[in-house]
């Protein structure tokens, strides 16, 4: 009985102090839980811009390319790509893409190979016909070493060969160092091999051979310089200018 009796006690203390508590207005503080939100209260700074579309649609600004703003040469592999794709019936792009890679680096091969073969052709069977300059002829060692030494060149054999081998060209270039050499010797010009058909035509004091010699210059320019393959024909009027030209000179 007496642990019944000390429970109604406590129970009665505690009644009497909710009681005081409940009269004196005294609160018992609950403690609470409240975010801290910052709020921003300052005023806006509006800004206007101009319009940035004009500003940055250049191709500089496409940053994620499709096959129809790309170069052609991109579209062109991609049409490729796609033809190779078809053909061989291949169900990667990618696989695709590199089929194309390797056949094109085949092909860069083969015209490099090609180019070269092409300009080794042109030194070795076209008269030493350089791609980047002028032609010479296959006997362009001989010819150079008869300039230097005309007075000492049987021309008439010179163009004989020439003739039997159909280098009409060569045979006209023969003709020219042989007047040049008939005029030397007459004393009309004072041959040079470092002179110009200009200079031979300024110390050629008659007009007679001034003009003979001014046409029969032209037709050396024309074929030789210019490159020109003529046919017997034309060949044979050169030649018939030339040797009337040089029979006129020896009277």
């Amino acid at each position: 009985m007496s642990r019944y009796l000390h429970i109604h006690i406590i129970l009665f203390f505690f009644g009497i102090i909710h009681a005081n508590a409940l009269s004196t207005n005294v609160s018992i503080p609950v403690q609470t839980l409240q975010d801290s939100v910052y709020i921003d209260t300052e005023p806006i700074d509006k800004r206007n811009f101009e319009s940035l579309k004009d500003k940055y649609d250049g191709n500089e600004f496409i940053y994620e390319r499709t096959v129809k703003n790309s170069g052609w040469w991109s579209r062109f592999k991609q049409w490729l790509s796609d033809f190779f794709k078809n053909l061989f019936d291949i169900n990667s792009d990618a696989k695709a893409a590199d089929i194309t890679d390797i056949i094109l680096k085949i092909f860069y091969v083969i015209i490099f190979l090609l180019v070269v073969f092409f300009i080794v052709k042109a030194i070795i069977n076209k008269e030493g016909n350089w791609v980047f300059g002028k032609s010479s002829d296959k006997s362009i060692i001989p010819v150079t070493d008869i300039e230097n030494n005309i007075h000492d060149a049987d021309f008439k054999s010179l163009i004989k060969n020439a003739e039997s081998e159909d280098n009409h060209r060569l045979a006209i270039r023969y003709y020219y160092l042989w007047l040049l050499k008939t005029l030397s010797e007459a004393e009309i010009i004072d041959y040079d091999v470092e002179k110009t058909n200009s200079d031979y035509y300024i110390e050629i004091a008659d007009e007679n051979t001034k003009k003979e010699y001014s046409y029969t210059s032209y037709l050396y320019n024309y074929i030789w310089y210019g490159e020109f393959d003529i046919d017997t024909s034309k060949y044979n009027k050169a030649k018939d200018a030339f040797t009337q030209f040089l029979n006129s000179l020896k009277k």
